[in-house]
């Protein structure tokens, strides 16, 4: 089958100023249907700020360059997010008429098949994430933006939790845009590594080049130590 070559997401010359601060500066990207794409930067770098725009939560950032995303965007943060006085099921389908048998065939693909009347309480918190991650798939999405997914999670979670993604994203094909301060999870998922500094994107690197962490950290200011 051939690969679709149109771009799902541009971006081209996107400004974001807070008062005197410009956190994006003339931004361009862009991201294939189907492309899984790292975004690292250091802390206030703009990279939750670029999420929120490309999610529509930036009423803000209307005019002020090209932004082109699909209407069919889901988004997972950090924290899962989930209401609870809802149990598991509703958190899924929140928002969706109809979807219950989506929400349950969703929460199975994330290994939460029978845990539908559970509370978020009584979950984990790979657990609860796991419900994110199904929240935003029932939600048939041609991109998903992730906002640091797994960072509050423990070491071996976080590894299983990359395993999950990567077959998720094999299933559902959707584009990824996900925001990471995590070298090494950037390049053990992405198709293509990015870094934001000062507004833009600084650098681009494969992840199968055998110099690509080093690279990566290069970009990022920092240096191993011999």
């Amino acid at each position: 089958m051939a690969t679709d070559t149109r771009e799902l997401i541009r971006v081209e010359g996107l400004t974001r100023r807070y008062g005197r601060r410009t956190v994006l500066d003339g931004l361009d990207l862009e991201l294939a249907p189907g492309e899984f794409v790292a975004l690292l930067g250091r802390s206030g770098s703009g990279k939750s700020t670029l999420l929120r725009a490309l999610a529509g939560l930036d009423a803000d950032v209307a005019g002020s360059g090209t932004l082109e995303v699909p209407d069919q965007v889901s988004v997972v943060f950090q924290d899962a997010r989930l209401l609870p006085w809802q149990r598991v099921l509703p958190n899924v389908v929140l928002g969706l008429n109809g979807a219950e048998r989506r929400g349950l065939d969703s929460l199975a693909e994330v290994g939460l098949a029978g845990r539908e009347r559970a509370w978020p309480n009584e979950l984990s918190g790979g657990e609860q994430q796991r419900v994110a991650l199904a929240r935003s798939l029932v939600r048939e999405p041609r991109l998903l933006l992730a906002d640091e997914p797994f960072g509050a999670l423990d070491a071996l979670t976080r590894l299983k939790m990359h395993g999950l993604l990567r077959r998720l994203h094999e299933q559902h094909r959707p584009a990824v845009l996900l925001v990471t301060h995590d070298v090494d999870e950037a390049i053990a998922l992405a198709d293509r590594v990015l870094v934001l500094d000062d507004g833009r994107i600084a650098a681009e690197v494969r992840p199968d080049r055998s110099d690509a962490r080093a690279e990566l950290l290069r970009a990022l200011g920092v240096t191993e130590d011999p």
